[in-house]
């Protein structure tokens, strides 16, 4: 199965739809161009449409609801969750300005303190 993102105005992702293979293909070989002729059939000739690969073979990302396609990367980033991550440019994936600790311990992010924070786990022994 391949699998096809819509794209807005902005270069957002706003959907993205499973194809079958044989809707992809001219003379037994898959084909970008076919398929997002086929997403054009089906909603609308208007529309706008990149394949994206679910295990990562292309554009680094698999697409998602609300990612952005960089032309210039011809990449899927997805949206940037803190505004002090950095976009790693190998992956196209944000990274904490901080290393995740390696403890074994529980974090989530503090952006205010732009640093990571222990999640107390709660004992719920009975």
């Amino acid at each position: 199965m391949a699998h096809f993102a819509q794209l807005d105005k902005n270069n957002l992702v706003t959907q993205v739809i499973v194809v079958h293979n044989n809707d992809c293909m001219v003379d037994g070989v898959e084909r970008e161009e076919v398929g997002i002729a086929f997403c054009q059939s089906l909603f609308g000739a208007d529309t706008r449409w990149v394949q994206t690969s679910y295990n990562g073979n292309m554009r680094k990302n698999f697409a998602g609801i609300g990612y952005q396609y960089d032309v210039q990367r011809d990449a899927f980033i997805p949206p940037q969750p803190y505004p002090s991550w950095l976009l790693d440019e190998l992956t196209c994936q944000w990274n904490a300005p901080v290393p995740y600790p390696s403890d074994g311990s529980v974090y989530r992010w503090d952006e205010s303190q732009k640093n990571w924070e222990a999640v107390p786990i709660e004992n719920h022994a009975e």
